[in-house]
């Protein structure tokens, strides 16, 4: 009798421990608004790319240049996102950047905005596409595009300075607005991202 309830006892304590285990092995999946900040490596996030195409684009559609091409022609200038590159020792997604630029850019009011050169080649090969495919009265004709008045680059750099386990990560992102009658700059935006990383001691 005796060890028949110390049988129990130790199935009940496995039991209880094979929870436990399971537990600690499922996966948690906690969904987040997308203003809340979420730092996990220290790496450049999607919070970044968010704050920064916000900030420079503000600064941008706050200066001048607007009000110069309007009064010169009549009408809202016209943007086209060309090359932002990647020149940081990291990898990060700048199509995501440069979506989150876009979006700013629509979203001001101030600035007509063109699709990218990748973006118009699969637009002019499904107008192609149209010819003969579909009823004339609803077929998109060539030539009507609208030509871009300036083109915004840039580059985003990083620094990285290492002392035992604390990292400081610096991004640079540096954009850039240029004329594509003339070449000449209409404004040049920077914005500079500083992160102190402490790393616990068992992690690499």
């Amino acid at each position: 009798m005796i060890l028949s309830a110390s049988h129990s006892i130790g199935r009940l304590l496995l039991l209880v421990l094979l929870t436990f285990a399971l537990a600690g092995c499922a996966t948690q999946v906690d969904r987040v608004d997308r203003d809340v900040p979420g730092d996990l490596s220290g790496r450049w996030n999607d919070t970044d790319s968010r704050l920064v195409s916000e900030e420079m684009i503000d600064d941008m559609i706050s200066r001048g240049w607007i009000q110069r091409h309007q009064g010169r022609t009549g009408s809202n200038p016209t943007v086209i996102v060309g090359d932002v590159r990647n020149l940081s020792h990291e990898h990060i997604n700048v199509n995501t950047f440069v979506r989150d630029i876009e979006r700013e850019l629509l979203n001001s009011g101030e600035v007509t905005f063109v699709a990218s050169g990748v973006e118009r080649d699969a637009i002019r090969s499904e107008r192609e596409d149209q010819r003969g495919n579909v009823r004339e009265e609803t077929r998109s004709l060539a030539g009507r595009e609208i030509g871009a008045d300036y083109v915004l680059t840039g580059t985003i750099n990083t620094i990285m300075d290492t002392e035992g386990r604390t990292e400081v990560a610096y991004y640079q992102v540096d954009l850039a607005l240029t004329s594509l009658a003339d070449n000449t700059r209409v404004w040049v935006g920077q914005k500079e991202i500083r992160k102190i990383i402490r790393r616990g001691m068992f992690r690499s």
